[in-house]
């Protein structure tokens, strides 16, 4: 079983985080910050992940820190419990359509964190969330999770729909690329180690 328990506890934010990559989709989220409950179990439903959180965070300054660090604590657990990257299938993309919007997620566990994000927003926030927020989830994700992550919204005109979009092709992305290749016995790289 590929699972990680990670608990993160700062001046700004207290985070309880497990997840088992080899899950079904079940999930138990509180953030505090309903919208990006909404997020995560998208995560979560199209990764076929089992994610519980539970954050405390310092949402009467505003919701940055909890929104940050829920992404570093998730990805800190994707880097756990995928351990030494044997077998992985590695890279993988998925689009996600959502009512008028289209988004792309590609995703390379490389080892090697890096964040491409082109996306137009047409409001301030969405759910209580900065929209400049989605892109710095992704980026904090990919810091910690130590991968490659190119997400892009081809198009799409309501916020909420283009978040939602984003969240499940990266759950997807995730979903495909954490998955055990049964042809691959070692690391999934020419040069016999990942970073």
């Amino acid at each position: 079983m590929r699972i990680a328990k990670i608990n993160r506890k700062t001046s700004e934010t207290d985070i309880q985080l497990v997840l088992n990559l080899d899950g079904s989709g079940k999930y138990q989220i509180d953030t505090g910050i309903g919208f990006l409950d909404h997020m995560l179990s998208h995560i979560a439903v199209h990764g076929l992940f089992d994610l519980q959180i539970q954050a405390n965070g310092d949402l009467q300054i505003d919701p940055h820190h909890t929104v940050e660090d829920c992404a570093l604590v998730l990805g800190q657990a994707i880097d756990q419990a995928l351990e030494q990257r044997q077998g992985i299938v590695r890279m993988a993309s998925a689009y996600a359509p959502m009512d008028e919007t289209l988004a792309f997620v590609a995703i390379d566990l490389s080892g090697r964190p890096y964040t491409v994000v082109q996306a137009e927003w047409y409001t301030p926030a969405v759910g209580g969330i900065p929209t400049s927020l989605f892109p710095h989830f992704l980026e904090s994700l990919a810091t910690t999770a130590r991968c490659n992550l190119h997400a892009r919204l081809l198009y799409g005109r309501d916020d909420h729909h283009q978040a939602e979009a984003l969240f499940k092709a990266l759950g997807r992305a995730l979903d495909t690329a954490t998955q055990i290749d049964p042809r691959r016995s070692g690391i999934p790289s020419t040069k016999g180690t990942l970073a």
